[in-house]
């Protein structure tokens, strides 16, 4: 069968599986996922030995630590995958919640129902544990999903679709609810993001480079962000030991995630005396520190090391790493100004103990998330009490910020009446 001819079945398949998904009760979701995280903690073993496969083929293709790193499952993360199933099954079901339901002059109840969106195409690179992810928060939430993990995953994922299958049929529903693609082919991808007669809306996760292509070249709606470059401002009015605290953690807790802090304001009141606990921080920590001429000034007179002078491109970059890039500004306007241009409307925060300034920091940052006094770290699904994330989406329309179980669906109004007409 050729890709578009394949593609094409899946579509189909998920399609006719999504209305029957759509149908199905809290309980009989949650059964299958229960059941399939038992099929994980059952399979591990053959989890484990798949998975290893890919190792060995992404090892004899030269992949760099940090893919090798994501794509490997041990114990603990195969126990990881079971548990978050679980806790998705104990999520609240958000279809068929009905929200401000009003009675209108005519007589007529108007409000409005949550829905799924209907079949969802997720691309991932990578990270096998996203298979079973995907999965459950696709099924809880009421659609069908198509899954296409990396080609150098493509053992890990295919053994983890075999439980998911497991648990879609111990609970009735049809092991089409879930396909995971079985070919490495990239025309796959090609195909998946163009199908609008079967695809509502494709979720990429992945590297820059992926999520652009998919950007460019889809038909059907992504929900997506390119890139996290996350800012934390120190406003003059900032707690100190409160600005140490958060900018370390919020750098150096994981270098490698979208809402790890890359760039750090501090306004030119405050500088000369927040800055040498910060930079003397973030230099033991190894991090390097990539500075405007002013902050690098102050840091040098305080002996900080680890220091480079930025170039305007450090504005706009994300470093994924242990880097930083540092700038003096004259205020809360400056810094509001700098993330509205340089920031990848990720998630942003301001630290200050003037609630004036924080409240205009939350109205005036165009980002998906806006803190005060917070790590932006906290940008996370599980976090923000949404159990799960699909992803992270810095669009503003549809779905915003962390995406969980409700971002998967959509509203429709209803009207409840009887036998009234219109006058």
């Amino acid at each position: 069968m050729d890709i578009k001819t394949y593609m094409q079945t899946l579509g189909r398949q998920a399609r006719d599986a999504s209305r029957a998904v759509a149908r199905a009760d809290t309980n009989q979701k949650n059964q299958a996922l229960l059941a399939m995280a038992d099929a994980i903690e059952r399979d591990a073993a053959k989890l484990l030995a798949a998975n290893a496969l890919d190792m060995d083929a992404a090892r004899a293709r030269g992949l760099d630590s940090a893919m090798l790193d994501r794509l490997a499952l041990n114990e603990k993360t195969v126990a990881g995958m079971a548990e978050g199933l679980r806790q998705i099954a104990a999520l609240p079901d958000p279809v068929g919640e009905m929200d401000d339901l009003k009675f209108r002059p005519s007589g007529i109840q108007v409000g409005k129902m949550r829905v799924p969106l209907g079949v969802i195409g997720i691309i991932y690179e990578a990270r096998p544990n996203v298979t079973a992810d995907a999965a459950g928060l696709c099924l809880k939430s009421g659609n069908a999903a198509i899954l296409r993990g990396g080609s150098e995953a493509l053992q890990s994922n295919q053994a983890i679709a075999a439980c998911v299958r497991e648990g879609l049929a111990a609970a009735g529903l049809p092991g089409t609810a879930v396909q995971v693609i079985e070919t490495s082919d990239r025309a796959a991808v090609g195909e998946l993001i163009t199908m609008k007669d079967y695809v509502d809306v494709i979720v990429p996760r992945g590297g820059k480079g992926l999520i652009e292509r998919i950007s460019g070249e889809a038909r059907v709606p992504v929900i997506k962000h390119l890139h996290g470059n996350c800012h934390v401002y120190v406003d003059d009015r900032a707690d100190l030991a409160k600005a140490v605290k958060i900018v370390e953690n919020a750098k150096t807790q994981r270098y490698g995630t979208c809402n790890t802090t890359e760039s750090l304001l501090v306004a030119r009141d405050v500088a000369a005396t927040a800055l040498p606990g910060i930079g003397a921080m973030l230099a033991a920590k190894g991090v390097e520190m990539r500075c405007c001429p002013e902050a690098l000034a102050i840091l040098d007179r305080a002996a900080v090391s680890n220091l480079k002078q930025a170039a305007e491109s450090d504005w706009d970059e994300e470093y994924l790493g242990p880097i930083i890039a540092i700038k003096v500004v004259d205020g809360l306007d400056a810094a509001i100004d700098h993330i509205n241009v340089h920031g990848s409307h990720h998630t942003d925060a301001i630290l200050t103990e003037d609630y004036g300034r924080a409240r205009r920091f939350l109205r005036e940052v165009d980002s998906a998330s806006v803190m005060v006094n917070a790590s932006t770290r906290f940008a996370d699904g599980f976090e923000y009490g949404l159990g799960a994330e699909i992803g992270i989406s810095t669009d503003k329309i549809h779905a915003r910020g962390p995406v969980g179980l409700e971002g998967l669906t959509s509203q429709k109004w209803v009207v409840l009446g009887d036998g009234h007409v219109r006058g």
